[in-house]
């Protein structure tokens, strides 16, 4: 291929185009996986949601039990598909991620059973949490907390284009019909404030902090992403049965064996409860430092989805010897727009240093746009709104710093497990609305408009029981309209718009 042909490929696979490499590899993934609607193909939708057959006198966990023994069988052939599709070139952790994304939104307990397969007569990885998932060439550069996050955020998007097919495709006009839109457009935000804390997670180098091996933002995604995902999920059934799809629909099946392999991901409740310990001993050092003024200047490189990564993945696969990734990128320079790759900023400061200041600085900036800081339209009404709302997160967050400073003390009490979730959850808001911000580059990118991002935001006040500032405009029916676009489009429901093969 030459000229401006591969260029032109990435950019017809998603909004967000990813390096060509990466884009080739998840294509071949998805064709070497065959037509997920056909049911005699093994992984299909119906296939992989079909329930494992019970033994007789076997425990309640007969189901976790089938899918963890699918390491030897499909799980085993799965991940030979990886190595097939090219996954092991792809060294940075977002982009590898980015390419398993075919296999990891059909089915959670397989894509991470075949990520972190070690080959014949070695089982998949389980419940390593905080620790690399060093075990197949796949997934070498990926940290399996992060690994369980991701592959529920896939997993979970395919659940929500199933209900919103169920809705849409029925005919919208139906009011039975139309009261599930609002459910679906919040789930929709909701997924996509998760996405976005994920990818920058997976885009930063990785720093001490919470748990060995993961930084602050793993540590955060690890406990609030099955979190808040749990209640999505729980609208999604409930929007299904409504919709007469059932278990034994394929959505339905879908979402009953996504619940059943939530341990084996480590993206349980017991999952989420072990990060959440990580965050409630780490909250006096966090609390310690906050910065003096909001974020100035361009959003740090790893909120920047469209822009290179992070050179983890340069660390954990070397470089080309030409200066190069193997992705394509340059390493050990400023990349394009003056930036260095690890996110740093000349002259300031980035996500690759003290994660919680950067987080602090990007909600304050949030809020500075409130009061016009920004020196934006005033007119704009989504923004204004966007922005007060950040302004009463950062009222909520400077509330708690005297509290999380003594949290450390007993950080297996109620009271600082509930700090954790609290400042867990305003850390997700920055994450939102610094991915928003740097999406917002003029295209008229969905991802860096304000409606999902205020629709995201509206849902964590309401998780936190912070009152709304005040009339705002309804942004459900614009993000309802972006999922149902996606869903006739052939679109995944990713931060990226990313365009379906099948």
């Amino acid at each position: 291929m030459a000229g401006p042909v591969p260029g032109a490929l990435a950019h017809r696979y998603a909004a967000l185009p990813p390096p060509l490499r990466v884009a080739l590899a998840a294509l071949r993934l998805e064709v070497l996986l065959g037509d997920p609607r056909d049911a005699a193909n093994p992984y299909s939708l119906p296939a992989l949601a079909a329930p494992a057959p019970a033994r007789a006198g076997s425990a309640t966990s007969a189901g976790a039990a089938a899918s963890a023994g699918a390491g030897e069988g499909r799980a085993g052939r799965a991940g030979a598909l990886l190595t097939a599709a090219g996954l092991g070139q792809i060294r940075a952790a977002d982009q590898r991620v980015r390419a398993l994304r075919p296999l990891l939104r059909r089915d959670l307990a397989l894509g991470h059973a075949a990520v972190t397969w070690g080959g014949p007569g070695m089982p998949p990885a389980r419940h390593v949490r905080g620790q690399a998932a060093e075990s197949s060439p796949v997934s070498s550069s990926v940290p399996a907390a992060l690994l369980g996050p991701a592959a529920l955020v896939a997993a979970a998007g395919s659940v929500l284009r199933q209900a919103a097919l169920a809705v849409a495709g029925r005919g919208g006009g139906e009011p039975a019909l139309r009261q599930w839109q609002p459910v679906l457009a919040a789930a929709f935000a909701d997924l996509l404030a998760c996405e976005s804390l994920t990818c920058v997670a997976l885009r930063r180098p990785a720093a001490p902090a919470p748990g060995p091996g993961v930084g602050l933002l793993g540590a955060v995604a690890g406990y609030v992403v099955p979190t808040v995902l749990a209640d999505v999920l729980a609208q999604l059934g409930l929007v299904l049965a409504e919709c007469g799809h059932g278990p034994a629909s394929t959505g339905g099946g879908m979402l009953a064996k996504l619940t059943r392999d939530l341990p084996l991901a480590g993206v349980d409740a017991a999952g989420a409860a072990h990060w959440q310990a990580r965050l409630a001993r780490a909250l006096p050092a966090l609390a310690a430092e906050e910065p003096r003024t909001a974020h100035r200047g361009p959003v740090p490189a790893p909120f920047r989805l469209a822009g290179p990564p992070a050179p983890a993945g340069v660390a954990a696969g070397g470089e080309q010897g030409d200066g190069h990734t193997p992705d394509g990128h340059e390493s050990g320079r400023l990349t394009p727009d003056g930036h260095e790759p690890g996110g740093h900023e000349p002259g300031g400061y980035g996500v690759g240093g003290d994660d919680s200041v950067v987080l602090s600085g990007l909600l304050r900036a949030g809020a500075a746009r409130a009061d016009g800081g920004d020196g934006g339209d005033g007119g704009d009404t989504g923004r204004a709104a966007l922005g007060a709302l950040a302004r009463r997160l950062l009222t909520e967050q400077r509330a708690l710093r005297r509290p999380c400073r003594t949290a450390g003390a007993d950080p297996g009490a109620v009271a600082a497990r509930a700090l954790a979730d609290r400042q867990a959850l305003l850390w997700l808001a920055a994450a939102v609305l610094g991915v928003r911000e740097a999406a917002d580059d003029g295209r008229g990118l969905f991802l860096g408009g304000t409606h999902w991002a205020l629709l995201a935001l509206t849902g964590i006040a309401g998780r936190l029981g912070v009152p709304l500032p005040g009339p705002a405009p309804d942004p459900r029916a614009p993000v309802w309209a972006e999922l149902a676009g996606r869903v006739r489009r052939g679109v995944d429901c990713d931060v990226y718009a990313t365009r379906l093969l099948w």
